[in-house]
């Protein structure tokens, strides 16, 4: 029993032949990258000597459109070749091949099949200049996002929207407030979106001066950005701190809404504003949600923890950053930065391997595109390091007079910057203290 194995790979669309034939018994095996050489030699082969079986993932691997696929089909059958397409047959052995008589024969005849050969090869050709888009570093088709235009080879910057864009970026950085960005951009531009896609602008790479495709690769400056690198890595912090909070929180007007819980019955607090009859002046107080202890926590003044959470703060960040080395933060940056410089130096040499011969075009565009895909992640490292001026940074906000000059949104996004929750615990009726677990 004599088996053979085709199978056809386009270079530009798949890393890895995606089948396991380990279990196989395969005497001879026939693999194109992006050719058909071996296909050729397959064909010769099996006039010399006829295979019982020909192992092919699809119909459509034996040519490069229906004709030629239904021509190879007729030479490898007419010589009593049964082809066997592994994409619609599971094969765990083939010791006992007798069951493979019952493999039903394709009529390749059929307009049908031949329709449908050519319409993968259709979609095929899509995928193809999709790929080549991509390992040239260009955008992918369709409109450009808002704040851009299409150029010839990368997006530019609309000098007409990127302001709004830019202005969008900017307020939710000094709120951290979401609804607050995109309420802002309704009432200042009249430019009305949704929550969505406001989520949508912060997250997007190509904001950043990056690609991101359909495969979620991205690849690291390819146009002009409209927010820094520090910027990015801010937002992504924002991000992640209101990504634990319900949506309504992440945007609300207290600093200290979402971030306090009661030590004793462990739920979450909540604030109630409190106002007299025919009096304008309101009260805030905080209490616990729900609270299951009998007699249930009291409410206490929002502006006593307030006062008490900045003064945690400023007697107890320091020491919580005291041995925080930027040494170690250096040496692990310049190790990265390292790594990077030296993906950088391959991508040079590129050049000179295809004009040597060593390598064709199309090898060398997919190892650069491979390598700025490793760049980008690398880089990503680099933006979420945390800043190397930590302990400048806990020197200003121990200071209680900078927590002063703050109003409430303000210090809603320092507080979700440093603190991951605050916990009261009530001593007595009156009596009560609290403890603050930071981020850092």
């Amino acid at each position: 029993m004599i088996i053979f194995a085709y199978f056809y790979r386009e270079p530009l669309l798949e890393s890895d032949l995606e089948i396991s034939i380990d279990n196989l018994k395969i005497d001879r095996f026939y693999h194109d990258l992006g050719g058909r050489n071996e296909l050729e030699k397959l064909l010769k082969d099996c006039e010399n000597i006829a295979p019982n079986y020909l192992l092919i993932r699809q119909l459509e691997e034996l040519g490069d459109n229906s004709q030629v696929v239904k021509s190879n089909y007729q030479k490898l059958t007419n010589i009593g070749i049964k082809i066997i397409i592994l994409d619609e047959v599971k094969l765990n052995n083939l010791e006992g091949l007798e069951w493979l008589e019952n493999v039903r024969e394709i009529d390749i005849n059929n307009p049908e099949i031949l329709e449908s050969i050519d319409k993968n090869k259709r979609d095929l050709s899509l995928k193809k200049g999709q790929a080549l888009r991509r390992i040239k570093d260009l955008p992918p088709p369709g409109k450009a996002p808002y704040g851009y235009r299409r150029g010839k080879e990368c997006y530019l910057i609309d000098r007409s929207t990127a302001p709004i864009i830019k202005d969008f970026f900017e307020q939710f950085l000094l709120f951290g407030s979401l609804r607050g960005a995109v309420n802002y951009l309704a009432k200042r531009y009249g430019k009305k979106i949704s929550v969505s896609t406001g989520s949508r602008w912060l997250k997007n790479p190509v904001y950043r001066g990056d690609l991101r495709y359909k495969n979620n690769e991205i690849i690291s400056n390819t146009h002009l950005p409209i927010i820094s690198r520090e910027e990015a890595a801010q937002i992504d912090r924002l991000l992640g701190r209101n990504r634990k909070l319900s949506s309504k929180t992440a945007s609300a007007k207290y600093s200290l809404v979402g971030l306090v819980s009661c030590q004793k019955c462990h739920n979450s607090m909540i604030i109630n504003q409190v106002t007299q009859r025919n009096k304008k002046k309101e009260y805030l107080y905080i209490r616990p949600q729900k609270c299951p202890i009998t007699p249930p926590c009291k409410a206490i003044s929002y502006q006593e923890v307030l006062a008490k959470t900045i003064d945690y703060i400023c007697d107890h960040f320091p020491n919580k950053v005291k041995n925080f080395d930027p040494k170690q933060i250096e040496i692990y940056k310049n190790d990265i930065q390292n790594k990077i410089a030296e993906k950088i130096d391959i991508i040079d040499k590129l050049s000179s391997l295809v004009q040597s011969n060593i390598l064709d075009e199309q090898t060398a565009q997919i190892r650069r595109y491979n390598l700025n895909i490793e760049i980008s992640k690398l880089s990503s490292q680099l933006e979420q390091l945390p800043p190397e001026n930590l302990k400048n940074i806990a020197e200003a906000v121990s200071l209680p007079r900078f927590w002063q000059d703050l109003s409430e949104a303000e210090r809603r996004f320092y507080f979700r910057e440093f603190i991951r929750q605050i916990y009261i615990e009530q001593t007595s009726k009156t009596e009560w203290s609290l403890e603050i677990t930071f981020i850092i």
